[in-house]
């Protein structure tokens, strides 16, 4: 029975359907793109997207380690895939090249693209700062020391004003995110720029002492007004002119004043200058 039933079977005509398709996933990448060329869908370009994905991971992270902290390498790789997508849609199998080859210069111009878009420096300062930058580590390797301001400007070629120039116009440049990474602990958190950011508002007590003293060891033995006119010339940064309408007196009278002031301390200084040194030393 069961023999007669395979020897039926055997004599049903053969079904004149085609064999279902290949699914792209199963296709060799060569074969996809031939595909893709004939009848371009979102599936086999997909497909290709997916084959491809670890060269725009491989650029995204290179170049991601000459950047800052503060630049997500997930950014990077999101342009690097536009220009994945861009280098599939233009390439040209009858070429010859690997699209490997084709597609690299793509993505990091993709990238590099991104990084301009979000940089707020215009790309002249940039490249000014740049040549500031190289011309100092040129210049640290020959003297062995930091380069001075003249020194700059003469490594460079240009003028010390065009260099103060360059020097003010690459000043936002340096400027740094404050969620920076600072350095690495062995808790959860790492500490950030936010962090180790110095407080100008905070006054140093121990500045402040040492001022307080200054100005009492300064003004002693000074009359009322001439201790003033230390006071508001100095600590104050009022002019002599507005000293003088302070103390009803007139500009060139507290000119002659300072100067009187003045003489008289350097030869106190100059008579205490042993003690001052032995006080150093201690």
């Amino acid at each position: 029975m069961v023999k007669e039933q395979a020897m039926a079977k055997s004599r049903l005509p053969l079904s004149s359907s085609t064999p279902p398709p290949v699914p792209a996933g199963a296709k060799p990448i060569p074969e996809v793109w031939i595909d893709y060329r004939k009848a371009p869908t979102e599936a086999l370009r997909n497909r290709l997207l997916e084959n491809y994905l670890p060269l725009v991971k491989y650029n995204a992270e290179r170049i991601h380690t000459k950047l800052p902290d503060e630049v997500e390498v997930e950014d990077l790789m999101q342009a690097g895939i536009f220009g994945l997508m861009d280098a599939i849609d233009a390439f040209d199998l009858d070429r010859g090249v690997k699209f490997e080859t084709y597609c690299a210069p793509r993505i990091r111009g993709a990238i590099l693209d991104e990084l301009r878009s979000m940089d707020w420096v215009p790309r002249l300062v940039r490249s000014r700062s740049s040549q500031v930058d190289q011309a100092r580590k040129k210049l640290e390797m020959e003297l062995g020391r930091a380069p001075t301001d003249d020194e700059l400007s003469k490594k460079m070629g240009v003028s010390r004003d065009e260099y103060s120039k360059i020097r003010k116009d690459a000043g936002a440049v340096g400027v740094v995110s404050l969620s920076r990474k600072w350095f690495e602990t062995d808790s959860n958190k790492d500490v950030r720029e936010i962090d180790v950011l110095e407080d100008a508002r905070q006054v140093n007590p121990f500045a402040a002492v040492q001022k307080r003293d200054l100005k009492d060891l300064i003004t002693k033995g000074l009359t009322r007004a001439e201790r003033l006119i230390v006071i508001l010339y100095y600590y104050e940064e009022m002019t002599m002119k507005e000293i003088g309408v302070t103390l009803d007196l007139s500009e060139s009278r507290v000119s002659q004043m300072h100067s009187s002031i003045i003489a008289r301390l350097r030869a106190q200084m100059a008579d205490r200058k042993k003690e001052l040194q032995q006080v150093a030393t201690v």
